[in-house]
């Protein structure tokens, strides 16, 4: 069995062929980090560390890098608005989004370089399309020649000659054609800036995905990832200036999840329907946000409301609650049963029926019926009078490990009592006194993902049960 993905530039499923034997060089779009994501953010975060996992689970060892935009326009607005220095700004949402995609099962990436970190590479670059006639340089700023590179609109499968200019920057009269998209900035007054070249200025939005990816993965990676409103401008265009400097393929495999839509409606701070991932991971188990983001293949839309996501905890639940039954039943269990092996082929088939799903594109959805199927079995097999341990541990360990690739934590956790809660906030009391400020914020973490939100007030700590 071999792993397929839909290509997004072929329009069509793939058999996975890696550059390099068993290593997968994987590049995901990350945030401009001017505010807390919202979960459309969200959903490719899960769902690519989700895709990142079963590669590893298969045996793959993955060079997963995702990148910040630490500087842009929004940053500098935001700067602006507030009183405060960008770099300020981004380190403030950088920490904002970890801590909220980590909530979320979000492994860290392996790299997460961000573009203020990587300048020098990035004016080396736009310096090489010059060089090589791709773009040109006009009053400070630079562009790319659009129609320069032939096949320019491969991804989104349009041609040239239909395609709108214009996407963050507006089109202006220094361009030479109104499809050339920006690659360097000229600096404003007193805007933030670098010296280049060509003045002082700023890189434009797609330049330095295309000279990250090159500096962490190579001239060619394996997959490129990112939402399904990347796919253009701003994955189109990284291919042109990719394949124009480097004369080669940028990436053999591109993956777009869909969008999601709230009670049906598109999600838009117009509509008052803007649900940002913080305050969602405060309000429900973040594990269960997961599985729900799971439940449907990730390039089709997805539409959420509360209700819904109140039938994802119950779904969830019910794997949980035959997990836990699956370890109470071991202590009476009387290992007299002599059709152990029966059940044991029969969770190994499913185990084989779930492999076969995530290898065909990632589906979760299949992959956690199957993972309901597995469920089921194991209700029946707890309905026998007599039970065998090996029976009882495989079925326990075959839904924890198959949930882990989906990165969903199967183990509960017991709830604490009142007086324990009291107690530890006591403790971070007393540290926060002594000045011990790195146990005070352990103290908060572990009381946060046992369900227990603190709100610290001028009267003290209050607290409550998410």
């Amino acid at each position: 069995m071999s792993i397929h993905i839909y290509n997004t530039l072929t329009r069509k499923k793939e058999p996975f062929r890696p550059l390099e034997e068993d290593k997968v060089k994987m590049y995901v779009c990350g945030p401009t980090v001017y505010n807390y994501i919202h979960i459309g953010n969200a959903r490719p975060a899960i769902v690519f560390d989700t895709v990142r996992r079963y590669f590893e689970y298969r045996g793959y060892d993955v060079h997963y890098v995702l990148n910040f935009t630490d500087v842009d326009d929004k940053l500098i607005k935001a700067a602006n608005e507030l009183g405060e220095e960008v770099p300020d700004i981004a380190n403030r949402f950088i920490d904002a989004y970890k801590e909220d995609v980590g909530a979320l099962g979000v492994k860290e990436a392996v790299d997460h370089p961000r573009v203020t970190e990587n300048m020098d590479e990035i004016i080396d670059f736009v310096k090489g399309l010059i060089d090589k006639g791709y773009a040109y340089e006009a009053k400070g700023d630079v562009y790319f020649r659009t129609r320069s590179f032939d096949n320019y609109g491969k991804l989104s499968h349009q041609s040239v000659n239909e395609l709108r200019s214009g996407a963050r920057i507006e089109v202006g009269d220094k361009k030479e054609d109104p499809l050339d998209f920006t690659l360097w900035k000229e600096a404003k007054p007193d805007e933030i800036s670098w010296e280049s070249p060509w003045g002082n200025g700023r890189p434009g939005w797609h330049i330095e995905c295309s000279a990250m990816a090159k500096k962490y993965l190579g001239e060619t990676i394996d997959i490129h990832a990112g939402g399904q409103d990347l796919t253009f401008p701003h994955h189109e265009n990284e291919i042109a200036q990719s394949e124009a400097h480097n004369d080669q393929s940028f990436a053999r495999y591109w993956m777009h999840n869909g969008y999601i839509n709230i009670e049906n409606e598109k999600m838009s701070k117009s509509l008052g329907n803007f649900i940002l991932a913080h305050d969602l991971v405060k309000k429900h188990d973040p594990q269960v946000i997961r599985f729900f983001m799971l439940s449907v293949q990730y390039r089709h839309p997805i539409n959420f409301s509360d209700e819904l996501l109140k039938g994802a905890k119950s779904s969830f639940d019910r794997i949980r609650n035959a997990y836990e039954n699956l370890k109470h039943r071991k202590s009476a269990s009387m290992n007299l049963q002599n059709d152990s092996d029966r059940w044991i082929k029969e969770i190994e088939a499913h185990k084989e029926q779930f492999i076969q799903e995530m290898d065909d594109d990632f589906n979760t959805a299949n992959a956690i019926s199957v993972l309901f199927d597995l469920t089921k079995s194991a209700n029946l097999y707890l309905q026998e009078e007599q039970t065998h341990t090996s029976v009882l541990e495989t079925y326990e360990n075959t839904l924890k490990e198959l949930m882990m690739v989906l990165g969903l934590e199967i183990e509960t956790q017991a709830e604490l009592l009142d007086e324990e809660v009291d107690a530890l906030i006591e403790e971070r009391k007393q540290a926060r006194k002594d000045r011990n400020f790195e146990r005070a914020d352990q103290i908060r973490d572990e009381l946060k993902d046992r369900n227990i939100i603190l709100e610290d007030t001028s009267q003290g700590t209050r607290w409550k049960r998410g």
